[in-house]
Order: C-alpha cells, then structure tokens, then sequence
C-alpha cells in the first residue's frame, strides 16, 4: 500500500567518492559539493528518494555521489542498486543498431519494409481521413523518430478499447496492467502497429513515439537472434554490464528501487506501480523503455560513448558511428515538448546546440536522454566525461538534467 503521508523531516545519509581529479574543472571537491546540495534539494522538493550521480572520463568514474532520504519505504542506493531506464533504453538500442550497420547487414533509406513485410502497406491521417502512404518508412526514419508514429494509449473515454491495435507501452500509471503488454514477441507487436495510421507521412516530421520497439525487431531479423541475446553478446558482456536486461530474476528484484510517486493525490513509496513485469515468459523486449540497469553498467555504457566506442581496450563502435548519432536530424525538439530551445535530436539523443537556452554553460555537442522515472545522462565529448543520475521517481522532471548541467558547468553567461 502507497504511504501517502511522507514526513517533510528528511534524514540524509551522504556518501561520497573521491577517485581523482575531474577534468571539468580544478576544484573536484567544490564540485562535489554542489553536486550533492543540488541532490538534497531534489528530495527537500519531493521530486525524487534516494539519488545519486556518476561523473565519469575515458578512464572510468571520477566522481560518485549519493544522498539517501532515510525517508519510510525508501531504499539506500548505491552502484549496484537496480532500476528501470526506461528511455535509456533507446541509445542502447540505437548502438546495438550501430553494430548491426557496421557490419554492413543494412543501409540507412533501406525501406523497414525489406526485413519486416508487415510494414509494406502503410496508412497515414489526412485531415479527418486516411490515406494509403506515399512516402517510403525508412530505417533512419526509425533511428530519428520521424516514423509517423509516437505513443499510444490504448484507452478511450475512460475504458480500455478492445478494437485498438494498440496497448499501453507503457501502460498508463492509473490503469489496471496485469501484463507488461498484450503482446510475447516483437513481431507480433510490430504486425498491430503496423496497422495503425501514421500521424504523418514517414520522414516529414519529428514524433516521439514507439520507434524503438519496431528497432528491436529488426535487430532480431537482421542478427537472426532474439533482440535480448544479441545485446548481450555485442554490448553487456564486453561492457560488463551484468545487470542490464529486459528481465528480473529473484536476486535483481531483491535489488530493484521502489518507485517515489508524487502525483496528484499518490504520494509515497510503492512496487505496486512497477508498470512492466520483466519477466522471463515474454519476448516483448521493447528497446524504447524495456531495460533495467545499475548505475555501475550504465556507466561503463556512457564510458565506451565517450572513449569514441572503446571500453577497455576493446572497441565496441566505431567513431564515426558515435558521429552519425550524434548529428542532428531534427531541430528544437524541447522546444516541442515545452522547454527551452537549444537541443536537437539525431538517432534518439538529444545534441545541445546551445545551452544558454536553458541556463547554463554547457558546451555545444554534449548528447544523452532520460528516462520515464528520472534517470538522466549526458556523453560531454568536449571535457571528455560524462555525467548519469540515477533516481525513481515520478512525476518526470527536466529540472534534474537543467539544473544538474547549471552546477557542473555554471550558470550562462
């Protein structure tokens, strides 16, 4: 049951690493220092529980902080707790793809409709009707999220509707999920979407949506393994990601954050809201949410990005790869989502154009993105680091990454 009368009297158990000198600046432990005050006032503001921040280099973590609330329910955090990544998911998705393009197994304007049939008769809205689609859906389209197709719902007037061909993916936080989706395998899933008209015909506009998913699939077409076994060969077992996956065995869950909910009339702590079951039985991996991650593993992720694809000797991408998903394809997208301008999107990251916009003095080409319960990164190929929070929160806020990008880098000029 949700404790939905949380004391504001917070107790916070702070613990700190110092490895070596952080490279954004020659005062490592003022830094430090404002990065912890910045995580204090996230919980004094209710926004998340227990958090914590890796600033990291090419050789690995420099800096680790965590602020624990002590809060009832909460959990202490550390670099092996586990959580949902939710939309981290998708840069993951995206290098798997990466791989995949490397080893010359597609090209970019390859219509999606070459690997999956399904996708061969597309239908898109026109006005109050629809139409059968002119343009061609292309992988980049995917890649960019300019596809036509974002998130749906599933529910009309209050009640589920049976005739939609598509679920809650996510399903909404206040409506009943006895599973994850109605859906066990990536092909059946990308065989309903299909169906469902385009917002706009392919490649003509930005739309954030269920791109990723239909990725994933084609990664099973184009690998010839299941989307999970092929992550784990080309990206967790080299990156030594042990315990990043689209599942939860016992031990994991043993170890998995309980969500903060501050929304509406629901506030307090819960499992009850997990949303995804992670369980073993589906084959429902959607690259564009599915993942549960550590801040230990992720970090090695944002690691191997900012070495320019190699983790410990070993590369892993190329960096004209890292190149390629870092140009920018679509302009403003904050802009489209009512923040500040100055970011654009190339293959599912966010590229900073100018961080004035938003208040700070961030350089032009840090890339990242978040996730649905709070969880931020961002690669700085500049300064050579990065930077990744880990909390589970809801609501979702962009004042962590905003504010956190003002403490590292200063307020704008």
């Amino acid at each position: 049951m949700l404790n939905r009368s949380v004391s504001l009297c917070l107790a916070f158990v702070v613990s700190t690493i110092l490895v070596h000198s952080s490279t954004l600046g020659a005062d490592p432990d003022g830094l430090l220092e404002r990065v912890k005050a910045f995580q204090r006032k996230i919980i004094d503001d209710e926004i998340t529980g227990s958090n914590l921040v890796v600033i990291g280099s090419t050789d690995g973590i420099e800096q680790f902080s965590v602020v624990n609330s002590g809060r009832p329910g909460d959990r202490d955090v550390d670099q092996t707790t586990v959580f949902p990544i939710w939309s981290m998911s998708k840069p993951i998705t995206i290098v798997a793809m990466m791989t995949l393009r490397e080893q010359g197994k597609f090209k970019w304007d390859d219509p999606v409709s070459k690997y999956l049939p399904c996708f061969s008769s597309l239908r898109v809205k026109d006005g109050d009707e629809i139409r059968e689609a002119t343009e061609v859906l292309t992988i980049e389209h995917l890649m960019a999220h300019r596809s036509g197709w974002g998130y749906y719902a599933g529910w009309e007037d209050g009640a589920p509707n049976n005739n939609s061909v598509t679920n809650p993916i996510p399903p909404g936080f206040d409506r009943p999920h006895p599973n994850q989706t109605r859906f066990n395998d990536l092909q059946t899933y990308c065989q309903m979407i299909a169906q469902e008209p385009l917002e706009f015909e392919p490649g003509t506009q930005f739309l954030y949506g269920v791109n990723q998913a239909i990725l994933g699939r084609l990664v099973e077409v184009l690998s010839g393994m299941n989307f999970q076994d092929y992550l784990a060969q080309t990206l967790f077992e080299p990156l030594q990601m042990t315990d990043t996956s689209f599942v939860m065995d016992q031990a994991k869950r043993a170890r998995f954050q309980p969500l903060w909910i501050n929304s509406e009339n629901l506030k307090g702590y819960t499992y009850l809201l997990n949303e995804l079951t992670y369980r073993a039985t589906s084959s429902a991996h959607f690259g564009g949410e599915g993942l549960v991650s550590t801040a230990s593993d992720y970090s090695n992720f944002c690691q191997m990005l900012v070495a320019g694809g190699v983790f410990q000797g070993k590369r892993i991408l190329t960096q004209a790869s890292i190149d390629r998903m870092t140009k920018p394809i679509s302009v403003d997208i904050m802009s489209e989502m009512g923040q500040p301008a100055g970011m654009d999107m190339g293959y599912s990251v966010f590229v900073m154009r100018d961080a004035q916009q938003e208040g700070n003095a961030a350089p032009a080409g840090i890339f990242g993105w978040s996730g649905y319960h709070n969880t931020h990164f961002w690669v700085d190929p500049i300064n050579h680091t990065y930077v990744l929070w880990m909390s589970r929160a809801r609501e979702f806020s962009f004042e962590i990454p905003r504010g956190l990008r003002k403490v590292v880098y200063g307020p704008a000029n």
